[in-house]
């Protein structure tokens, strides 16, 4: 709902404000006269009655329930009195007008059935309404209910009502309503409403110079928002509305300030637009003007910044698509102290993405810039931050040049300038690097007991820049000359089948056994080069991969097979343990050859074998899903990694969540992590009827509950409240209580700033 509100402000948002309202009482006609549609030609009036019916002249006279039709509209009444000449009706007693989704109930009424202008009094109305289910907005199907003093019919889309009050609730012992003197209401668009309160259980509450709400199906009025309203004891007292402007049908924007008593003011926007049927537009920013923590003695600790986020999306003629994902953060202390969630909060990498693609028989385009900062420590600030920007990629599938023989070739290249920045190097600003990248493949089949693809390539890459034994860039170029070669072994798959008859299920179990060969070599120089990405991590390597995947499908009559539960074992042996001497005994060591097998380092030493990765999943995607996740290091002789996702809807409305992360391999690498964060509830934010849910994030080492949070809500047919406690524990830079409520008002939006439940990965 928008609404020009009567609140106090100063200096230039008070003039702002005052030069809107200016502008939209007075450069818009909020209650012009509409040119009225016509009736269908040939509408001829019929009027039936009871009692006495006679013609005096033009004029012809009914009693005794009288019943006027003509074009679609409906009207009557105990007298009626129908002028031939002038199509004027005019009525008295027990009036009933009906016209599609429109009624009216009055005492008295002149109305003309040929323009469908007219004015009625003592008016009780209703207007049903078209709403799709919205997962943002509480919906209800109940009409727009009205009582007026006087109502106007200016077309047969526009009411003009006076003395009168609106609202959606049983009109009999409504709720929430709104008062106005005078209010213009247009079908399936919106009411406007001047000089209008609010009132709850009929007692008003706030006072509207100027309010609209939408009154139809995808309509967007421009306007203030409903205020938001929460209390924190970090923030104190907080206070905000925002600006919905809607200058077209393509593109809206939305302008918010927030007040906190203890720290300072907030300032949000939201531009979202759609120019073309193929390009989207959407830009995020929220920042903080911080007043700081006080502290004894001295200054007080301002945590205050700035984030902000542009999304655009185009297709293009002949192929092309163009992606920007473009963030900005300018300190993970202002993340962590002002984020809404603690999910945001926690999230340490501010990652950008700008590129234009096209694929064209079977080759690949692409001209990129990306960027990634990922914060290590807060205090001193420390973070990494990397840069590929410009980058062109041209690059083919396989494709085999010859029909009748089995040989494919493919290649990739890139070229394009680097940049890294951290607490120990910072690199030119543009450090130039290119790579091509031939291979042939060649797959054999021993018709169905296996089968076997192998596959070679050489890369040559060049670096502009390089560093010396003791990390220090030189400012000489290096060039990396790689022959890789690899040999997939794919045996036959086992599967056996099992039926239920009973049950209509059907039932395949799989067994698929896995080995890949790998050999690299040519990277003699390993510790050379810029860690720049994951190119730069590559090694020499004479490794063998091997494990076994199973899966158990499930088909229930003529539905699709699902995949219900898979297990997953793979390991690899090393036949080079310290990878061409690129590995480093005594620190943590990342490269492709390790963590193409798990996303946690383990290397600290020459290693022959790397941990056995076991992998479970049941019913991704179902009412029930659960993925457990083991890694035992044979080497340390341990469980290094525990992961433990569990979610269930076992009905409809009900749901439960569990994350368990246990992670212990070498101290030097891993020390011991252990987090569970777990959320429960019922129903949803916008759901009808009574809505709870729960949740908690507890990091088992330090014993400390880092965010936690109960919401309690009813819904009713018009109207709702929800009330939220959250307690976000970020150690010394936020441990906030957060009181938060809202008054939710059908159709129209809510008073308060309550946030919808948060999801666990």
């Amino acid at each position: 709902m928008n609404l020009f509100l009567s609140i106090p402000a100063s200096g230039q948002l008070l003039r702002l404000c005052s030069l809107l309202l200016v502008f939209i009482l007075f450069a818009v006609p909020v209650f012009s006269q509409q040119v009225p549609a016509q009736p269908p030609p040939g509408s001829i009036a019929e009027i039936t009655a009871k009692g006495a019916q006679r013609r005096v002249g033009s004029m012809y006279i009914a009693d005794d329930d009288v019943d006027v039709t003509y074009g679609g509209m409906r009207l009557r009444a105990d007298h009626v009195e129908y002028n031939d000449s002038s199509s004027q009706v005019i009525a008295r007693g027990h009036i009933v007008f009906d016209f599609e989704s429109q009624h009216l109930e009055a005492d008295e009424a002149n109305y003309n059935v040929a323009t469908g202008r007219g004015t009625f009094k003592k008016v009780r109305g209703f207007l049903k309404l078209e709403r799709r289910p919205n997962p943002r907005l509480l919906v209800s199907r109940n009409p727009l209910y009205f009582e007026a003093e006087e109502v106007d019919r200016l077309s047969e889309q526009v009411y003009v009502i006076k003395h009168s009050w609106i609202t959606i609730c049983d009109p009999r012992q409504p709720t929430w309503q709104f008062y106005a003197p005078r209010a213009k209401i247009t079908v399936q668009h919106h009411v406007a409403m001047v000089n209008s309160n609010f009132r709850l259980f009929r007692v008003p509450l706030i006072w509207l110079p100027y309010a609209t709400a939408p009154a139809g199906e995808h309509i967007r009025e421009s306007g203030f928002l409903l205020p938001l309203i929460g209390n924190s004891n970090q923030k104190g007292f907080v206070i905000g509305d925002a600006f919905y402007w809607a200058p077209r049908t393509w593109f809206d924007t939305t302008l918010g300030f927030d007040y906190f008593s203890r720290r300072g003011t907030a300032q949000r926007a939201e531009v979202r637009a759609r120019p073309f049927e193929n390009t989207s537009i959407h830009y995020d920013y929220f920042g903080v003007i911080d007043r700081g923590i006080p502290q004894a003695s001295g200054p007080p600790i301002k945590q205050g910044g700035h984030q902000q986020t542009l999304e655009v999306q185009s297709l293009w003629h002949h192929g092309w698509r163009f992606v920007a994902d473009v963030n900005e953060l300018s300190s993970l202390t202002f993340r962590l102290a002002f984020s809404d969630t603690y999910g945001d909060s926690i999230n340490s990498e501010i990652r950008s993405s700008v590129f234009l693609t096209n694929n064209f028989h079977g080759f690949s385009f692409n001209v990129a810039g990306l960027s990634d900062r990922s914060y290590l420590e807060l205090s001193p600030q420390n973070s990494v931050y990397l840069r590929s920007d410009p980058e062109a990629r041209f690059g083919s599938v396989e494709q085999a040049p010859w029909q009748k023989l089995p040989i494919y070739f493919s290649f990739d290249s890139f070229a394009g300038a680097v940049h890294r920045e951290d607490q120990f190097l910072d690199t030119p600003n543009f450090v130039a690097r290119t790579e091509f990248a031939p291979k042939v493949t060649i797959p054999v089949h021993f018709r169905d007991l296996f089968g076997l693809t192998a596959s070679a390539a050489f890369r040559t890459t060049y670096y502009g820049d390089s560093l010396n034994t003791h990390s220090v860039l030189t400012g000489d170029s290096i060039t990396r000359n790689t022959g890789e070669f690899a040999l997939e072994f794919r045996p036959a798959t086992l599967e056996r089948f099992f039926e239920r008859p009973l049950t209509h299920h059907r039932y395949k179990h799989t067994i698929e056994p896995l080995a890949t060969y790998r050999y690299v070599t040519g990277v003699h120089n390993f510790s050379d080069f810029v860690r720049f990405d994951s190119n730069s991590t590559l090694t020499d390597t004479n490794e063998i991969e091997y494990g076994i995947v199973q899966h158990l499908y499930v088909k229930s009559g003529d539905a699709q097979p699902v995949d219900f539960l898979s297990w997953r074992v793979v390991q690899k042996h090393y036949f080079d343990p310290t990878f061409g001497g690129a590995l480093v005994p005594g620190q943590r060591n990342v490269f492709e050859a390790l963590d193409s097998i798990t996303a946690f380092a383990f290397a600290t030493t020459p290693r022959n074998w790397s941990p056995i990765v076991s992998d479970v999943k049941l019913t991704p995607g179902g009412r029930y899903d659960a993925e457990q996740i083991l890694e035992y290091d044979t080497q340390l002789h341990k469980l290094t990694t525990i992961g433990t996702l569990l979610k269930l809807k076992p009905y409809r409305e009900y749901f439960f969540t569990v994350a368990h992360f246990r992670l212990q391999g070498d101290p030097i690498v891993q020390p011991l992590t252990q987090q569970i964060r777990a959320m429960l509830g019922y129903g949803d934010f916008n759901r009808k009827g009574l809505n709870a849910s729960a949740g908690l994030s507890y990091d088992v080492n330090s014993g400390t509950l880092q965010n936690q949070f109960v919401q309690l809500g009813y819904n009713g047919g018009c109207c709702g409240l929800a009330v939220e406690y959250r307690r976000i524990n970020l150690g010394t830079v936020r441990n906030e209580n957060q009181f938060r409520v809202s008054f939710i008002l059908a159709n129209l939006g809510s008073f308060g700033n309550l946030r919808r439940q948060e999801r666990i990965y």
